[in-house]
């Protein structure tokens, strides 16, 4: 193997994050100057120093994600790499000198659509390539079902699945008799008893589907850069048929990519881990990713639940770069389908983002590390933030409505203290945040229209579309972040999560349900509504997006099942997306596949190759990251 190519150049990397550091900065400062005038009449109460608080946390988090998407606006419209900031080229692609595991964890998942996905990737890898992959790449299913009879069905399907690749491509499957540790116990497992032979692991989740161009890009990649400890593409929704799963697939195919470009460019080569699509250096993630349990109970000790985060992390911390390439299409994945199914996974991204908070104090970690650790804190607990700044603003505009004008506080003062009128600062300050937060949509939209307006099914169907999309993200942030603010409070009063296999496909929410989760929310954004329009009409129509987006949460959460209406937009053209219109080879196949049980059983496991995989210290103890690490001697 040939580590002649160095690594993409990064050109002045400190200035950018430097530059985005200072936009950020000062468009914080800037708000928070327009909200202390706002509320400073004479002084600040401890209601007003608690909203102007959470108000700098908020729109420090807003502007971040605004510039980001600007940044991503530019380079995409640009066509330029994000890392390199040269012209974008279809990556190379070279013979394969290493070999290369594809892995699938999965627990009680569907078999059938779980196998359909992984043969779709295997028939299309080995439709990609004239070179023999028998000896280069092989499959694993790693299973950690508990369910018997699911479990009899995986290995009927597997038995199956390897006889239409006999020959081709090697698949393989083992069911551990103990899941603990969950997903990143599963890959460790398999990583000390198979990982020394194998140079690289890609990761699929159970719904994950890769073309096999974008495979062989990933593996060529890593060949090529031998300091590169992990390479992750942007997974993009697919096969979403409900209300909210066309909305969702819709945005993301419309953002992501724009938006994973701007990450690029200020994150480097210490880019995040989502868990899945992506390829790991085998040797390197074992050397520094065996995660140890927290201290203490659950929800903020025990298992890390968000390993892809920490594993990142810490191959950083030891010199691995580890990188977010947009340029590799076809990665695609597959989302839960309703309001509810949506919420319960976010449940336990909370969970896991939550208990990050611990490790920023972590030794010998990068800087933009610490950051990915705050920041996806911060998608969720931002909207309890939110709540808050939100209910002290409420509280103190009804006791400044209550209370009487008083122009004298002093017995024994000579001129009165005239109110300050700040209604012409409120206007312009709430302008700024909603440019701030629709911005980055409008960007996404006006990419595809001089990009790919075709792809989304021409440019009046792609602005109508994305109009709706803003309507509904519009109206569904409040309920969202009602549901945040609740997980938030259960896992700091101590409630933690189960681990439950994720619903992905689109089925209906019936009106019981529906009532059940979001009745609270319901009658409190109505109580609140009636409040301020009793007490203080004005501010009664500025809070009207969110009272107006709680109150109709049940309806919301009903609708978002519906397939009669995603199926009667897609009728109409609209929310089409480009998996729909210019489908990659791998999603033909996808739909074109069948695996159906075979009489034979799915045993037969590669010989084993046994390697540590050492705990880590997460501990504040100062260590020193190793730098330009050689690369480690490679499985042959």
């Amino acid at each position: 193997m040939s580590y002649a190519d160095p690594a993409p150049r990064q050109p002045l990397q400190w200035l950018r994050r430097l530059a985005l550091a200072v936009l950020v900065l000062a468009s914080t400062a800037l708000g928070v100057a327009t909200m202390f005038r706002i509320l400073y009449d004479g002084g600040l109460g401890i209601l007003q120093a608690a909203v102007l608080g959470l108000f700098a946390i908020t729109f420090g988090w807003i502007a971040l994600a605004f510039w980001t998407a600007l940044i991503g606006f530019v380079i995409s419209l640009a066509r330029r790499d994000p890392l390199t900031l040269a012209r974008q080229a279809p990556p190379a692609i070279a013979a394969l000198a290493s070999r290369t595991a594809l892995v699938m964890p999965i627990y009680n998942e569907d078999p059938a659509r779980a196998l359909g996905g992984l043969e779709a990737t295997c028939h299309d890898l080995l439709a990609s390539t004239d070179q023999d992959l028998h000896d280069r790449v092989e499959a694993f299913v790693l299973s950690d079902t508990r369910d018997d009879a699911i479990a009899a069905d995986e290995r009927r399907h597997v038995a199956a699945l390897r006889q239409r690749l006999a020959g081709r491509l090697a698949l393989h499957y083992r069911r551990r008799a103990d899941n603990a540790g969950r997903k990143a116990g599963n890959l460790a497992e398999f990583c000390r008893r198979w990982g020394r032979r194998y140079d690289y692991l890609v990761v699929l989740d159970a719904d994950s589907v890769m073309g096999g161009r974008s495979l062989l890009q990933m593996i060529t990649t890593m060949q090529r850069e031998p300091q590169l400890g992990l390479l992750q593409t942007v997974p993009i929704p697919i096969r979403q048929h409900t209300l909210f799963g066309r909305f969702t697939q819709f945005a993301a195919a419309l953002y992501s990519p724009m938006l994973a470009a701007g990450q690029a460019f200020w994150q480097g080569d210490c880019a995040n881990y989502w868990g899945h699509n992506a390829i790991l250096r085998t040797r390197a993630f074992m050397a520094h990713c065996g995660l140890p349990r927290l201290s203490g109970r659950p929800p903020l000790g025990g298992e890390i639940l968000s390993h892809d985060f920490v594993e990142a992390a810490l191959l950083r911390r030891d010199g691995w770069r580890v990188r977010l390439d947009v340029g590799i299409q076809a990665s695609f994945e597959e989302l839960p389908g309703n309001l509810l199914d949506y919420a319960r996974r976010d449940r336990r991204w909370t969970q896991g983002n939550l208990q990050h908070l611990r490790l920023l104090a972590a030794s010998g970690l990068h800087p933009i590390s610490r950051l990915h650790f705050a920041m996806g804190a911060l998608a969720y607990l931002s909207s309890l933030l939110w709540v808050l700044m939100l209910g002290l603003s409420s509280a103190d505009a009804m006791l400044n409505a209550l209370s009487r004008e008083r122009f004298f506080s002093d017995t024994y003062q000579l001129f009165p203290d005239w109110p300050l009128d700040t209604s012409a600062m409120v206007m312009p300050l709430l302008a700024l945040t909603a440019a701030m937060l629709l911005l980055p949509k409008l960007f996404g939209l006006l990419l595809a229209l001089w990009q790919t307006p075709a792809a989304f099914g021409g440019r009046w169907r792609l602005i109508a579309s994305a109009l709706l999309e803003m309507l509904h993200a519009i109206l569904i942030a409040p309920l969202m972040m009602a549901f945040h603010s609740a997980f938030v409070i259960g896992i700091l009063v101590g409630s933690s999560v189960g681990w439950d296999p994720q619903t992905r496909e689109g089925r209906p929410v019936a009106w019981r349900q529906a009532l059940a989760h979001t009745r609270a929310a319901a009658l409190l954004g109505g109580a609140w509504a009636l409040a301020m329009y009793q007490f203080t009409p004005s501010f009664f129509w500025w809070l009207t997006p969110v009272w107006a987006g709680l109150i109709s949460a049940p309806l919301l959460v009903r609708l978002s099942g519906s397939r009669r209406l995603g199926d009667g937009l897609a009728r109409l053209g609209l929310l089409t997306v480009p998996s729909e219109v210019q489908p990659a080879a791998v999603l033909t196949r996808l739909d074109a596949s069948h695996s159906l049980p075979a009489p034979a059983d799915a045993a037969g496991v590669p010989p084993e190759q046994p390697g540590d995989m050492p705990l880590q210290h997460l501990g504040w103890r100062r260590q020193r990251p190793a730098r330009h690490r050689p690369p480690l001697k490679e499985p042959h």
